[in-house]
Parts: structure tokens; sequence; C-alpha cells
């Protein structure tokens, strides 16, 4: 299947996010000067969201059209592009966070206080839930960030054996039902599970229905002048808190599950010139690697200054500047190299 455009660079953008979230995060606990007075400081969450809606765009649109090219679904071609993708990388920063908080940071002089069994956490964690074992345990911060992970490997777990056994007709009308029953149930006090653990399964659902409305040409006309709203919502989004100030916790939800849905069908359909360049896509390639190993540099970072530089007197905006330019750039660093002599090795070997 070809490459959409825009959606690439977009990961790179969305990621960014998530790490400019997690490092005043990180430096309030720690005593580190921080910024976090401009509401993008605080849509790590949001900008997950937005992964999940890409990731479910994405993959219903693939297993749609395997469908309805073969009228079937091969589960293990499915699964296996899946485990090369995202278990490498997984599987060495669940290692890492472990030796991490229990071996590195006391040596250090920085004990760090774990209230969970490590079987435990390991059984969690190997079987697609660490968003459990976050929620229940917190791991620490490079742990906790697996959490997403998780929620997509649940979905992953349930979506393609749906597919796979509905008639190709009726899966558009289970995406619409799905997704409006599962938003009810996972708001409903009675039902606390879903929420607690994030199983954000709607964005995923949402979007999917839109990637089938989109292979079908439909709203194709006009689609340009749609496009530039959605654009121009989404800016307001993630740089102001208007839609969060006015809504309730539900329709904050819907009203996110549906803008990002419609946002990334149509960026799909035309390339962006700000999107569409070769230092963004590839900034985008290397987003999962961005995504995953952030908290780890944010905590050598820290550390570092910590044990060494808070003992000057060092300005505090200089000191704001200096720490996110260094964990953006070591991250940025670290992405690339593990994308190019790590994660590609696992990637040219999935089966299409």
């Amino acid at each position: 299947m070809k490459v959409l455009p825009n959606i690439t660079s977009l990961r790179f953008f969305l990621a960014i996010i998530v790490v400019v979230f997690h490092l005043p995060e990180f430096c309030s606990k720690h005593n580190i000067p921080f910024y976090n007075f401009l509401p993008i400081f605080h849509k790590g969450s949001e900008a997950v969201n937005v992964f999940f809606s890409l990731s479910g765009f994405l993959i219903i649109r693939q297993l749609y059209v395997e469908k309805k090219t073969t009228n079937s679904v091969s589960l293990k071609k499915f699964f296996l592009r899946r485990v090369l993708r995202i278990f490498p990388l997984y599987f060495l920063i669940l290692s890492f966070g472990l030796v991490y908080y229990n071996v590195i940071l006391p040596k250090f002089g920085f004990p760090f206080e774990s209230n969970y069994n490590l079987y435990k956490g390991l059984l969690l964690s190997l079987f697609f839930l660490p968003n459990v074992f976050a929620v229940l345990y917190s791991p620490g911060g490079i742990i906790e960030v697996l959490w997403s992970i998780g929620v997509e490997e649940q979905f992953y777990l349930f979506i393609a054996p749906v597919v796979l056994l509905l008639p190709t007709k009726k899966i558009i009308l289970f995406l619409v039902l799905f997704t409006f029953t599962f938003f009810c149930v996972f708001f409903y006090e009675q039902t606390p599970l879903f929420r607690k653990f994030g199983m954000y399964f709607f964005y995923f659902t949402s979007s999917g229905f839109f990637s089938i409305l989109i292979l079908k040409k439909t709203f194709l006309s006009i689609h340009k002048t749609i496009l530039y709203v959605l654009c121009f919502i989404f800016i307001i989004y993630f740089t102001t808190d208007i839609f969060i100030d006015y809504f309730s916790i539900e329709a904050y939800h819907f009203f996110s599950m549906m803008l990002f849905s419609t946002l990334i069908s149509f960026m799909t359909l035309s390339p962006l010139k700000i999107l569409e360049n070769n230092v963004s896509i590839y900034l985008g390639k290397i987003s999962y690697g961005i995504y995953m190993y952030h908290s780890i540099v944010i905590q050598f970072v820290g550390l570092i200054y910590l044990k060494v530089f808070s003992k000057f007197y060092l300005d505090k905006l200089m000191v704001i500047v200096v720490y996110n330019c260094v964990v953006i750039t070591i991250t940025i660093f670290i992405s690339h190299f593990s994308y190019k002599y790590y994660e590609l090795y696992f990637i040219k070997k999935k089966i299409h």
C-alpha cells in the first residue's frame, strides 16, 4: 500500500508535544527549573490520542483493503508485521527501565521506591498490559511511557480477528456501532476499568471508519476547504485551552475524536508543503524512537544536572532553554541511530 502524504511528518510533531509535556513534569518533581505556562505544554495526552487515531486509520484501512481484495485477512502476517515494528524497541525500553530503576539510580544515590513484584510487572508487560502495570504500580516514567503501546497492542488483538470474521459490507456498520457504544461504556460510571487503564479504543475505530469513507472517495470534491479549516482548528486545539475549558470531559473527547479522525482523513488526500519535505518526513520515520527514548534522555540529563550543575548558581532561564534543547537534540540523535542500526533490521523482515 502506498505511503500516504502528511501522516509521517505529523508523527514527529506529535512526538515532540509528548516530549515537551514530560520535560516540565519531570523537572517539577526534582527541583529543576522548568517552564510550562503555555497550553501546548499540557497536551501530551491529546497528542497520544492523535497517535491512536493515526494507528486506527492506517491499520483498519489496511485490514479493510486486504479483506475487500482477498475476502480474508492473514492474521499471521498482520501480527508478524506489528511484532517486528513494535516489539524490538518495546522490550529494549522495558529491559532498560527495569535495570535503571532497580540498579542504576541507586548506584547514583537516588534510590527508587518500587511498590511492585518484579515478576508480576514482567508478566503484565509481556502479555500486552503495560497500561495496567503503569496505573497499578507507577514503575517509573521510562516504563510508564509504554502504556500507550500496550493499548495499541490490545486494540490490534481485537480488531484484526473482527475484520476477518465480519462480511466486508458490515465493517463500516460495525465501526460506527462499536465507536459510539464503546464511547458510552468508557464514560459510564459503572465501568471504570476502561477509563482507568486508558483504553481509548473509540479513537482507533472512529478514524478507521473515516479511512474507509476516504477509500470510497466520499467528500473528495470539497476536501481542500475542509482540510484548511480542520488544520486551523487543530492548531487552536493544541495552542489554547478553549475547548477543554468549555466542554465537559465527555464532550471534549467526542470533539477530539471527530477532529482527529476527519483531519487525518483529509490530510491523506493531498500533500501540504510544510509536512511534505525530506527532513520532516525522516523525523516522522524515527518518531517511534523519539517517543520511546525521550523519557530515558530526560532522566539522564536531569541526573547530570542534579549531580553536577545544580551546585552552581545558574540563570534559571538558561537552565530551562539548555535542558529542553539538549533533551530534544539527544533524543533525536539516539532515535536516528536506533532506527538506522536497530529498528530497520526488523522492519526489513516485515511481510507485505
